[in-house]
C-alpha cells in the first residue's frame, strides 16, 4: 500500500464486517492505535465506523464500543437493527450499513486522495470503482486467512491495494482475551 504523507485519507470501518473477520481471525482491534498508525502515515480527515445497534435491549455488547469511538474522535454512523419474520416463519435480524457507507465515501471522495475501506464486501466493488474513477486510490483491510475468506474476490481486484487484517495485526490487534 503506498500512502503518501501528504494525502488527506480518510477510514471507513464497515463494524459487523471487520468484527467478523477479527473473530476469524481470533485478534481484538485497538481502534486507537489503528487510527494511530494511519495519522502518522497521512494528513486522517476522519475515521467513520458503521454498525447497527438493537435498540431497547438493557445491554448492547456493541454500545461500549460505540461510546468509546464518539469520544475518541471517531464519526460513528448507527441505525437501529431491524427485526422481521423470515418465509419459515423465523424471527431474523437485519442491519445492513451499505447505503451510509457508499453516500459518505461518494460524499466525501471529492477532498480525499485516498479512500480506506475495511471490509470485504464484494457489493463494495462498483463503489470502489466509482471513487477511483474520480482519481481516488482505495485501500480495502479485510482477510483471505480465514476460513472461508472474509474479502470477495472482486472486491480485492478491484482496490488499487488489498492489506490482509492478518498481516496487519501487529500494528492494530492484540490476541482476544477470550481465544
Amino acid at each position: 500500500m503506498v500512502i503518501h504523507p501528504s494525502d488527506r485519507l480518510a477510514v471507513f470501518i464497515d463494524g459487523a464486517n471487520l468484527y467478523s473477520a477479527a473473530r476469524s481471525l481470533q485478534l481484538e482491534l485497538d481502534f486507537k492505535r489503528m487510527n494511530d498508525w494511519f495519522a502518522a502515515r497521512a494528513r486522517l480527515v476522519r475515521t467513520y465506523y458503521y454498525t447497527a445497534i438493537i435498540e431497547g435491549e438493557e445491554f448492547s455488547p456493541v454500545r461500549p464500543l460505540v461510546d468509546w469511538l464518539g469520544y475518541n474522535g471517531f464519526s460513528v454512523v448507527t441505525k437501529p437493527v431491524k427485526r422481521f419474520t423470515d418465509s419459515e416463519g423465523r424471527s431474523r435480524t437485519k442491519g445492513n450499513m451499505d447505503i451510509e457507507i457508499a453516500v459518505d465515501v461518494l460524499s466525501l471522495s471529492d477532498k480525499l486522495e485516498h479512500v480506506v475501506l475495511f471490509s470485504g464486501d464484494g457489493d463494495f466493488r462498483r463503489l470502489v470503482e466509482a471513487v477511483q474513477a474520480k482519481g481516488v486510490r482505495v485501500t480495502v483491510i479485510s482477510t483471505t486467512k480465514s476460513q472461508p475468506p472474509h474479502i470477495a474476490d472482486e472486491l480485492r481486484r478491484q482496490a488499487d491495494s488489498f492489506l490482509d487484517l492478518a498481516d496487519m495485526a501487529p500494528e492494530f490487534a492484540r490476541p482476544r482475551r477470550d481465544a
